[in-house]
């Protein structure tokens, strides 16, 4: 009888034993020992997006590049487990969603390279987020790729016929009413050969760290700045207002941006409190999600109304429609 207890109990122990090894978690990989921020690529940023995709925080493509819709989820994961919220993946983050996450390095890899349009939820069979081979269609410039993950299409021209006020730069003094004369959609500044097409994609959802109240605010601004100008000329005036927020030199969030004294025409003549039209909310989501056709500009002005001698002060980047962006 004792020999059969001692069997069965060898049986049972070699099963749970055998169990354990079969459906051991394949968190296998971990991150390097580097702090991984904003304008980071690589392994470290595909784990990054994987990890905080499997518990909800990140909803854009895992892309390897740590974009803007991977910074306001980082910040937004900061901010719920009560670190320190600055964008910045250390030692004390990655632990904390490695205790709280799985990372299958072999699955997520082989989808990534394979081109394949995936996610990572934890919570859903891996079977139902992957898609055919290659349906996640490759993009010129990985670095500005949409956290969305569409593919390019053509930039459309606003048919309100309004034309833009100037702004993002100090008004001292009255602003004229800008000319009606319309402008070709993309000019070279003076003494410059003309600038290919931004590669634009345009985005369809909100990404993590943005609330509606910042869409709406920059949509307006974006509207009252900008409506009439090329599509691609929106995407740039919402872009300047993001690497303001991001600048040390201008306040940190959108709405702080947006009504810092004389920094915006719209705000000055009131158009900031038109309701904004679906081409300016585009355009915010198009900037937060990556696309900056200004070429990392701070400010950006109408040189046929421009009142300001300072502003021509400023290096140029690029004009784009009425606007000249500079740094």
């Amino acid at each position: 009888m004792n020999k059969a207890v001692r069997t069965i109990s060898l049986l049972m122990f070699i099963c749970i034993f055998g169990c354990s090894i079969v459906f051991q978690p394949t968190n296998v990989e971990a991150f390097s020992n580097q702090i991984i921020q904003q304008g980071a690529t690589g392994d470290d940023v595909v784990e990054l997006q994987a990890r905080l995709q499997y518990i909800g925080f990140y909803h854009g493509t895992i892309d390897g590049v740590y974009g803007w819709g991977t910074y306001w989820a980082v910040r937004k994961f900061q901010e719920q487990f009560g670190l320190t919220i600055d964008g910045l993946v250390g030692s004390e983050m990655k632990a904390i969603l490695k205790k709280n996450t799985n990372y299958d390095y072999k699955w997520v890899h082989k989808q990534f390279y394979e081109g394949r349009k995936f996610t990572y939820y934890g919570a859903t069979p891996k079977e139902l987020q992957t898609g055919p081979k290659g349906s996640r269609s490759p993009q010129k410039e990985p670095a500005k790729r949409s956290q969305q993950g569409k593919a390019p299409t053509p930039w459309k021209q606003p048919t309100t016929g309004k034309t833009p006020t100037q702004g993002g730069t100090p008004t001292p003094g009255p602003v004229k009413t800008p000319p009606t004369t319309p402008v070709p959609a993309e000019e070279p500044v003076k003494g410059e050969k003309k600038q290919e097409k931004a590669d634009i994609h345009e985005a369809i959802n909100v990404p993590a760290g943005f609330s509606q109240n910042d869409i709406r605010m920059m949509a307006q601004a974006v509207y009252g700045e900008a409506r009439g100008e090329p599509y691609i000329g929106q995407v740039a005036v919402a872009a300047v207002i993001l690497n303001r927020v991001k600048s040390p030199s201008f306040p940190n969030t959108p709405s702080g941006v947006i009504f810092e004294p004389r920094a915006f025409t719209a705000v000055a003549d009131g158009q900031i409190w038109l309701d904004p039209d679906e081409t300016a909310r585009r355009a915010v989501l198009d900037a937060i999600n990556g696309q900056d056709p200004s070429g990392n500009a701070l400010y950006y002005f109408n040189p046929s109304t421009a009142t300001s001698g300072w502003i021509w002060s400023r290096p140029q980047v690029r004009k784009i429609g009425k606007h000249i962006f500079c740094k």
